[in-house]
């Protein structure tokens, strides 16, 4: 389902402006089972573009979930990315060089303690985000290393029902956010997605509420089958770096803007091997973090992804 034409008309006055969304992406609803009760409780600003019914880009059982996107916001993004890394020289220039990402994660529990995710959850969860970018996915290790590790650098704890459950969320993030562009931000809520996140070109104009906000039951250990081995994390991280869903635009150019990932007309579900959605050469990267596969079918970033990770790095979140 594409999403509604306010948020149509509001996406394409961000990408004109230059400085994206203030809310995210939303990106990969909950299974229809774990739709959660208090859905209203999301402030009415967020709702207006968040809705299930009405936005997408969420990971869901639903097949069309995408965020729309035109080609023409895309070119503006590519556009502005180009003049930025004009005479700068790559983070990663001609040497392996790591690239190490602060994480700050927010826990936002209700008053009754509902959310309360553990120290050592957390720290598992870190471990995820350095194995999947590490290329040591549990289900595929020796794929590729992307060079980006993650340290936890501070975790935080607020017992607020509204912020637990997303509410107001564009207050509780500029309240507790940490860090500069390089940090990343993880709040922990209870709300009807796995997780939301913000482009790295969002954060000039909206640098306050920078990260991604994610489902608490998608940690490692959670109780959101399918999707409880921790990379929501992984996948929304991906958005925070620069990197589109591989399905997005569908099949048309310029899609992804990544040219080594297959194209694909809608995102998968569960674990389709040999779904071929498109007439391009090659089968829907089902493996691709960026899908909306179970996370036991994630095993993958491409070399492509991790060039552009680069160039956005350097243009957005370096220095």
């Amino acid at each position: 389902m594409n999403r509604t034409l306010t948020c149509t008309i509001a996406a394409l006055t961000t990408a004109l402006s230059l400085v994206g969304s203030a809310h995210g992406v939303p990106s990969r609803h909950l299974a229809e089972t774990l739709r959660a009760p208090h859905a209203a409780a999301t402030s009415a600003q967020d709702r207006s573009c968040l809705d299930p019914a009405s936005d997408a880009g969420a990971r869901s059982t639903r097949a069309n979930d995408t965020r729309g996107m035109s080609a023409a916001q895309q070119r503006a993004i590519e556009s502005r990315t180009t003049r930025l890394l004009a005479g700068r020289t790559p983070v990663r220039a001609g040497a392996k060089q790591r690239i190490t990402v602060p994480v700050y994660v927010h826990v936002m529990t209700s008053k009754t303690g509902a959310g309360n995710v553990t120290d050592a959850r957390i720290a598992q969860q870190v471990v995820v985000l350095n194995k999947t970018y590490g290329g040591q996915d549990p289900d595929l290790p020796g794929t590729l290393d992307t060079g980006i590790r993650f340290q936890l650098a501070g975790t935080d704890r607020y017992a607020n029902s509204t912020w637990h459950t997303d509410g107001d969320s564009t207050t509780y993030r500029a309240k507790t956010r940490k860090g500069g562009r390089n940090a990343l931000n993880i709040w922990l809520v209870d709300f009807d997605y796995l997780g939301i996140a913000t482009f790295p070109w969002d954060y000039a104009g909206a640098p306050t509420i920078d990260g991604i906000r994610v489902e608490f039951k998608s940690l490692p250990g959670g109780s959101a089958t399918h999707y409880n081995h921790g990379e929501t994390v992984t996948h929304e991280t991906g958005h925070w770096l620069g990197l589109y869903h591989t399905f997005q635009g569908g099949c048309a150019s310029p899609g992804d803007e990544v040219s080594d990932t297959a194209a694909q007309a809608s995102p998968s579900s569960g674990c389709p091997t040999g779904r071929d959605s498109c007439t391009a050469a090659g089968d829907d990267p089902i493996h691709n973090y960026m899908d909306y596969s179970y996370d036991t079918c994630y095993t993958e970033f491409t070399p492509g992804q991790l060039i552009r990770m680069d160039k956005m790095w350097t243009a957005y979140r370096a220095g």
